[in-house]
């Protein structure tokens, strides 16, 4: 691996850590994570120079967080276990401990998928028992949140403990129980409100709550795993320690105490056959040398706990018969597919994970074909993450192999699939389910230009059934009164600058509307490559395939491109209508004659808020026309363009009796080739 390769794994894994202890919204599978980090840590072996404190492997979990709590610092590290992936792993961490002492044992516990948190107790002499006093998180495992006041929240966390000691500090598992979170998301989709990933995120969400009411009503419940901090009989066995709590009310995770490596290596697999019937979702089992003060003899680096190693079960897997393949339209006009399907055994929807999987997605028509897809076909599901259902081959074939449409199942059109790619689209530009996207994309600085109106406001249009392709956009004038009535743009100030901003665009040079169009490889710069060998859109229309390609940077996949475009019937009706409305179609073209540029020879200042262009807008338009744009105002300023709060630049033009002009000058001056202001 170079170093470069190590750098981007480095950071590869840092996103993830983020995503799953930050954000509580992980993308990969616990499975994969490791992965990554068993990569990263064979690199580091390799070549020690590289690993810094800013490692991946250095870091404990994530960064503590603030919405919920103070933050606070760990008495006890609350540092993680190193992961092992292969039984003979676990044999032979066992084998090096009893090569030094041989009647060690084991303590064997299942590893909930939850929150770990942090309690501390102390004695309240009036009470006569130890009273719960702070709840805090992992966070970064050396500093984490205060979250006492939804930790009190929750039922399995005793707030007195009746036991014959000054102080101890707990650590272990919250967790939503497979029940409690189907209830939250039949409750979330009963509202129309979105619904959870995973059990896992919905804990951690939840514990995090501003209001602990909130974490009352959701149902967590916590098993502690350790005694972090604590007199002898609690610390010193720690089986001995969780049987004590245990006994004093205490509810603690599920454990058995081995000696041989056959023994841990049973109730490993013991602890996998029941996990179908747990009531939370396990991350694995935790081995743990029994006898504590053993532990530092076998220390695993600066992140991980000492005396521990975490054995991971491989993903979870279902098999499930394929009922229905959904077809969906993208907002970029991409065909999506998702499958639909049972559990194969019970006819229900598939248990993986604590949750009830239905649906996955199938990517596309070469993943469908290679999956051999179809329905009555049997697949084995996983999920990647434990978030993201998977298919992972097929056990039994379908009849027939599902093929994609031909045709846009929204509008009708026919599909194109792109060269060398997999996706297949509907280019149609009308298209309900992309028309957001492509008049937001139309109506945007690099095209139209139409300030104002965005994608928010776009989509109350179309809801409103005001537009329908580009060319409506230019008949909104036609419904001012009735749009300022209802208030969809705005009160009447702000729905007749809207108003102005299209008309103003109206005017633009031709090679912006080509670039508006969203035709599939012609961007702005290639737009105006093309019309600078073209009187209009209009010749353009007319231009085959093999003269196209004759212009630089437009190559045979671009021509064809232009080519369908402009060959599809409803597109044309739409330039047509455009013309109509008064869209300017033809190139500004200057006699042989004529000065090199409409602005050639003047220097102009722009300043304040202009009504339809940008600055830089603005400034790209005075220098295309040949003039040259500066920051600051002198005597050898040609023109100050101003726009609303224009400021110092203002006053001191007026001070130099340098003309000042508006935005719709400068528009007449660099489109309409009239010569300059007076």
């Amino acid at each position: 691996m170079t170093r470069q390769e190590y750098d981007r794994l480095a950071e590869t894994i840092r996103y993830h850590m983020d995503r799953y202890y930050n954000q509580d919204a992980p993308e990969i599978s616990d499975y994969e994570y490791d992965g990554l980090m068993q990569e990263l840590k064979a690199a580091e072996r390799e070549h020690p120079e590289w690993v810094t404190q800013e490692s991946p492997s250095q870091r404990v979990g994530g960064e503590a967080k603030r919405e919920a709590g103070v933050k606070v610092r760990h008495d006890v590290p609350m540092l993680s276990i190193e992961d092992v992936f292969t039984k003979e792993e676990v044999e032979a961490w066992i084998g090096r401990i009893h090569a030094q002492y041989p009647e060690a044992h084991f303590s064997v516990e299942t590893k909930i998928d939850g929150l770990s948190l942090s309690l501390r107790y102390v004695r309240d002499e009036e009470a006569g028992a130890l009273r719960l006093a702070l709840a805090e998180t992992r966070g970064n495992g050396f500093e984490g949140e205060d979250v006492t006041a939804n930790a009190r929240m929750i039922p399995d966390i005793l707030q007195t403990v009746k036991l014959p000691y000054d102080s101890f500090e707990l650590r272990g598992e919250v967790y939503m129980s497979h029940e409690s979170f189907d209830r939250f998301n039949e409750a979330q989709e009963a509202l129309g409100k979105k619904t959870a990933a995973n059990p896992r995120n919905l804990a951690a969400g939840t514990l995090r709550q501003l209001d602990p009411n909130v974490t009352r009503e959701r149902g967590l419940h916590m098993l502690v795993f350790n005694v972090q901090r604590g007199p002898a009989e609690l610390t010193a066995s720690h089986a001995a320690g969780l049987s004590v709590l245990g006994e004093a009310g205490i509810p603690v995770v599920r454990h058995r105490l081995c000696h041989t490596a056959a023994e841990v290596l049973a109730a490993i697999d013991e602890i996998g056959e029941l996990r179908e019937e747990l009531p939370y979702d396990l991350d694995g089992a935790v081995v743990k040398l029994d006898d504590t003060s053993l532990r530092d003899a076998f220390p695993a680096g600066s992140k991980y706990s000492s005396g521990h190693i975490a054995y991971k079960y491989p993903p979870e897997e279902r098999v499930v018969e394929m009922e229905e393949i959904l077809v969906d339209v993208g907002r970029t006009g991409r065909l999506t597919f998702t499958g639909r399907f049972h559990d194969a055994e019970t006819g229900k929807p598939a248990r993986l994970c604590g949750t009830a999987v239905s649906r996955a997605t199938l990517h596309n028509q070469d993943y469908i074909s290679e999956m051999h897809i179809g329905v009555g076909g049997h697949y084995r599901l996983f999920k990647s993450g434990e978030i993201i259902p998977k298919l992972n081959g097929c056990v039994k074939e379908p009849e027939t192999i599902y093929r994609a449409p031909s045709h846009c199942p929204v509008c009708g059109q026919p599909l194109v699939r792109e060269e060398d790619t997999a996706d297949i689209r509907c280019v149609n530009p009308s298209c309900p389910a992309q028309l957001t996207r492509t008049l937001a994309y139309f109506v945007s600085i690099g095209c139209m230009n139409i300030m104002g109106l965005g994608e928010t406001l776009i989509d109350a249009l179309i809801r409103e059934g005001y537009l329908h392709n580009y060319a409506d956009i230019y008949r909104l004038c036609g419904y001012r009164d009735e749009l300022v009535e209802k208030g969809i743009i705005g009160k009447e100030k702000n729905t007749d600058k809207v108003l102005a901003a299209i008309e103003s665009s109206k005017r633009n040079e031709p090679d912006r509307l080509l670039a508006a169009l969203g035709i599939r490889n012609v961007g702005r710069t290639t737009a105006r490559t093309i019309m600078q060998h073209y009187a209009s859109i209009r010749e353009l229309m007319a231009a085959s395939a093999e003269e196209l390609t004759g212009i630089p940077d437009v190559g045979e996949t671009t021509a064809v491109c232009i080519r369908d475009f402009f060959d599809n019937g409803e597109n044309r009706k739409i330039l047509a209508d455009l013309e109509a409305l008064g869209v300017n179609m033809e190139m500004l073209r200057m006699d042989e004659e004529a000065q090199p540029g409409r602005l050639a020879g003047l220097t102009i200042v722009v300043t304040g808020t202009l009504g339809t262009l940008g600055r830089r807008e603005a400034e790209e338009l005075i220098t295309a026309a040949g003039g040259r744009c500066t920051g600051s105002v002198s005597s050898r300023t040609s023109y100050v363009v101003a726009g609303e709060n224009a400021g110092s630049k203002l006053d001191k033009a007026r001070q130099l009796g340098i003309p000042v002009i508006t935005e719709a000058e400068l528009l007449v001056m660099t489109q309409r080739g009239e010569g300059h202001a007076d």
